[in-house]
This record gives C-alpha cells, sequence and structure tokens, in this order.
C-alpha cells in the first residue's frame, strides 16, 4: 500500500489553522496516490494544550472542528488523525476526555484508537486531563490490517499492557503511530530501538513545530519488518511523503506470533547522528516558532561580546532574520573594549541591527541616588546588571517585539544571576545547555559560517562587572555534575539558594532529557 506520512506544524489552540494545515497536507499526499494518510497525535488542537482542556467550549470547538475536517476531506483517501473525544466518564476536576486517531472517512470522524498509556513523567501529565483508552482492533485500508497506536503506546517496555504485542495478536500487519515526542539530545536513538522491537513494518508520523519550551522536530519514519528503516522525513520543519510498504510475509500455518523483540539494530543511515547539529535547528526553531506563533516579529539582544551572546544572536538571526534583529552593547568602565568591537563585528557579519549605549552616566547616576546601598555585597555588581536590562527593556517598549535571554544552563544551576538583571527575557534559547556545550554550538557556527570573531571563543568567560573579573568556575568540571544533579531531580545548596530565581525565569528551549521548566518542578520553600 501507499501511506501517506504527514507531519504538520499544529499551533495550540488555532483550530481554524490546524485543520487548514491538515487539508494541505492532505492534499498533498493525496496528489502522490496515498491509500491512507497519517498525520501526528493531537494534531487538530496542537500540543500540549494542557490546562486548555478544562474549557468545555474548547473541546467542543475541537470536536466541532475534527468533524469539518471529516466532512472537507470526503473525497480525499481514508485520513487518520489525532484529536480528542469524550469518555463517557464523569469525574469530579477532570475533563473525561480520551487521546484519540480518528478515521475520516467518506466525510465522516470514526473513531479508530484511544491512546491507552498515559504518561505522566517530566513534561507529560497527560492524566491531569485524559483517561486511559480501551482496546480497539485494526482497521482495515487497503488489504492491510492496520494496528494504530498513539505515541507512548509504542514505548511499552516497562508497561503492563503492550498494545503493541495486542494489535499484533489481533492480525495487525502494519502498526502506526501517531506522534507528539519532543526534542531532545540523542531522541532518534530512543524512538527507533522502541519502534524496532514488535516485529511489524511501522510507521512513525511526529509533529514538528515549537509550541513553548517544547520542540517537535519531525523526523518521521517507516521501519520495515526486519527494523530496516526505509523512509524518513525532514527534520525541524514540515513535511509530506508517500511511502510504499512491502506486502506482509506470509507465515507458515500454525506458526506462532513472534515474541517482542529486545531490541533490534536498526538501520537508519538517513538519519545522521550529529547532535550539535541537531540541537542548532532546534533551537533555532523553538525560537522562530515562538515569534511566529505569539505575533511578534522582533528580537532585542544584550550582545556583550561574550560567547553566550554571541551564540544567541545567531541562533535569532537565523530564526528571525538579520533584519528583524537588534543587537545592542552596553559597555561600562569595566568592559574590555575588546568585547565591544567583537560584538559589533559579530553584528556586521550577521547583518543585524546594532547599537551601543554607553552605560557610565546610567551608572553614575545610580551610584549617586543609592549611595550607601551600594557599598557591601554584590550591590555595586548587581545594578550594572540592572541598569543594562533598563536600557534593554526599553527598545523592546519603544519597538514592539521581545528580550532574548543569553543565559546558560550552568549559570541557572549555580544562580550565577542577577533577578530583573541579565536573568530577565522573554525566552531563552541556551537555558537548557551547559556552558561546555554553548562553546560546542559556538565551534560548531564557525566551522559551518565563521561569523563569531576569534576573541569571543578563545577570552576567559566574565561579566565584567569589576576590574579584572573573570567568572570564578572551572566550567569543564562544574558542569557536568550540575547537569548530574538536575538530571538526577537532586540539589546542591547552589541549587537550592537558587530556585526561586528560575520560578522567575523565562521560557527555557528544551533540548535535555531535563530542563528548567514544566518538567522539573521544585518547590522555593524547603529544606
Amino acid at each position: 500500500m501507499k501511506l501517506g506520512l504527514a507531519q504538520i506544524n499544529s499551533t495550540v489552540g488555532d483550530l481554524e489553522g490546524n485543520v487548514a494545515r491538515c487539508l494541505n497536507a492532505i492534499a498533498r499526499a493525496d496528489a502522490l496516490s496515498a491509500d491512507l494518510i497519517v498525520l501526528p497525535e493531537m494534531a487538530v488542537t496542537g500540543y500540549p494544550p494542557r490546562d486548555i482542556l478544562y474549557d468545555p467550549t474548547f473541546i467542543e470547538a475541537t470536536l466541532a472542528a475534527t468533524c469539518d475536517l471529516a466532512l472537507k476531506t470526503k473525497d480525499a483517501p481514508p485520513v487518520l488523525v489525532g484529536s480528542i473525544a469524550h469518555s463517557g466518564r464523569t469525574l469530579p476536576g477532570h475533563p473525561g476526555l480520551y487521546n484519540v486517531a480518528y478515521l475520516l472517512q467518506d466525510g465522516e470522524p470514526h473513531l479508530a484508537a484511544t491512546k491507552r498509556l498515559l504518561p505522566v513523567y517530566d513534561v507529560f501529565l497527560e492524566p491531569r486531563w485524559f483517561l486511559p483508552g480501551e482496546f480497539m482492533p485494526p482497521i482495515e485500508i487497503a488489504g492491510r490490517k492496520i494496528g494504530i497506536l498513539i505515541c507512548e503506546d509504542m514505548w511499552d517496555e516497562g508497561y503492563p499492557v503492550h498494545p503493541a504485542q495486542e494489535l499484533r495478536e489481533a492480525g495487525a500487519d502494519l502498526l502506526v503511530c501517531l506522534a507528539d515526542l519532543p526534542f531532545r539530545k540523542r531522541a532518534m536513538e530512543k524512538r527507533l530501538h522502541h519502534a524496532s522491537r514488535h516485529g511489524l513494518p511501522i510507521a512513525l508520523v511526529n509533529l514538528v513545530g515549537g509550541n513553548d519550551e517544547l520542540i517537535f522536530d519531525g523526523h518521521s519514519f517507516v521501519l520495515d519488518g526486519q527494523a530496516k528503516m526505509i523512509a524518513q522525513l525532514a527534520g525541524f520543519e514540515e513535511d509530506v511523503q508517500v511511502v510504499e510498504i512491502p506486502s506482509p510475509s506470509l507465515r507458515a500455518e500454525g506458526e506462532a506470533t513472534p515474541a517482542l523483540r529486545a531490541g533490534a539494530s536498526v538501520s537508519h543511515s538517513i538519519f545522521k547522528n550529529n547532535h550539535v547539529h541537531d540541537v542548532f535547528h532546534a533551537l533555532v526553531l523553538g525560537l522562530r516558532d515562538f515569534a511566529r506563533k505569539n505575533g511578534m516579529k522582533r528580537a532585542f539582544i544584550g550582545l556583550s561580546g561574550g560567547v553566550d551572546s554571541s551564540v544567541t544572536a545567531v541562533l535569532a538571526a537565523e530564526a528571525l532574520g538579520a533584519e528583524c534583529v537588534t543587537g545592542i552593547a552596553i559597555p561600562s568602565r569595566y568592559t574590555d573594549p575588546r568585547s565591544t568591537e567583537s560584538a559589533k563585528q559579530l553584528a556586521e557579519a550577521l547583518g543585524v541591527n546594532f547599537e551601543t549605549v554607553e552605560m557610565e552616566a546610567f551608572h553614575r547616576s545610580a551610584e549617586k541616588t543609592l549611595g550607601s546601598l551600594l557599598e557591601s555585597g554584590t550591590g555595586a555588581e548587581n545594578i550594572q546588571a540592572r541598569l543594562r536590562m533598563l536600557i534593554l527593556m526599553s527598545y523592546v517598549n519603544k519597538y514592539g517585539g521581545f528580550l532574548v535571554n543569553t543565559s546558560n544552563k550552568t549559570e541557572l544551576t549555580t544562580g550565577y544571576g542577577t533577578l530583573y538583571g541579565d536573568l530577565a527575557g522573554a525566552i531563552s534559547p541556551l537555558g537548557d545547555l551547559t556552558k561546555p556545550e554553548v562553546y560546542d554550538l559556538g565551534k560548531y557556527i564557525n566551522a559551518t559560517r565563521n561569523l563569531i570573531p576569534a576573541y569571543v571563543l578563545e577570552r576567559a568567560p566574565s561579566a565584567e562587572l569589576k576590574p579584572g573579573q573573570v567568572d570564578p568556575f572551572d566550567y569543564n568540571a562544574l558542569a557536568p555534575e550540575m547537569e548530574r544533579l538536575v538530571l538526577e531531580n537532586r540539589s546542591n545548596a547552589a541549587l537550592r539558594h537558587s530556585e526561586h530565581k528560575r520560578q522567575q525565569f523565562g521560557l527555557v528551549l528544551k533540548v535535555s532529557e531535563k530542563s528548567f521548566g514544566s518538567g522539573r518542578l521544585i518547590p522555593v520553600a524547603k529544606k
């Protein structure tokens, strides 16, 4: 059969827009003579809608949009699309919904599968809105018996229920998985491992695009029954392909259904095992969609001449276009002139707008006004960071758009940042990258485009808030240790004492197994 895979970029809550994206993808697959077209999990609502699902008017609008999509595809081949459905069960304080796949055929939506395994780890809290579904048998399309899985249903390792095995035992000769899998470093290997375990051809169709902190990378794929990759869609962009699925192999009469594989060796030469490359493109996509889906066209960055702000500027220019990005250097009495010159060189290389605002007059005025309040502790340093944010946010207020934060994950773990100062900003593209990983990204950028001045990558990291200042850390030793604590949901003194700062931080684009955001819910008041 010819299977159409359509990975689209849904926006949460944009029912009309999401239906239009589905229709466009369906038309493309139909033009390529697909027998069945598959779209991602919850393609109609966008993912994750989270507590919007407590709004009954949104539920009814989603059901109406799904029916509208079915009606508009009456003359198209059958379509599998992710949406929601009422479970028929009433629970106090719970929407009582199913996460479902509908088969759109003859102008009607037919319930084809309900998600059975609901993830409740990291950023996933699906039992808050959904109830576990029941087994539904394979559907028959173009002579094939197709078992339908919804995302976590393919991740059956460690669960008492094995949806894929039940579908195979019910006669499925092809598995189709509708998914919303966020990007993480090295995530593809895990997807392929789980997809290869079931002893059947499997097609996985993944969402693409950024929704708040989550970045969905696409990379939809098809494996044959021997776990060999036979097709893969693009990463980090919408894509539609129609794939010829090999005919099922005939088993000898009486032959038992094979057991689940422990984990096959997957041939996936189409997938480029380049993690830094993927992180770069994931962050660009996350930043681009944050701006686009929130209706913002301009970004402002404090361009200091350091590695964090330099890498951030490259990401922003790639995501929004150079003409929509402004880098602002704000040198103080402690700033090395080479820092400002490097910032200017980078801005010229990128073609972004560049402004220089001297801090000295502002700084002296603050010192005069605050007097003895700045005589001890870090007050004298913090006031400089806060003055910079006053300047940067004045640009945002005057011209519109948003401020991009430039802090990295190692700084966030240690609390090495000033509240209402350098921790300000609507979104943090580097907040899930350790300091060494930021350097790796900078080196990758220069290896491909040679944009960042050598001084930026070679200098000792410094906030330049006092004479001769350098960061008080050996980042190569510190970063892995702090990252280990975060991944293990543990804390040390630095993490505990800075929790209140992270609670007030902007969105962090997630690219690791454990980032600061909705997947790490740590109390501020704790011992």
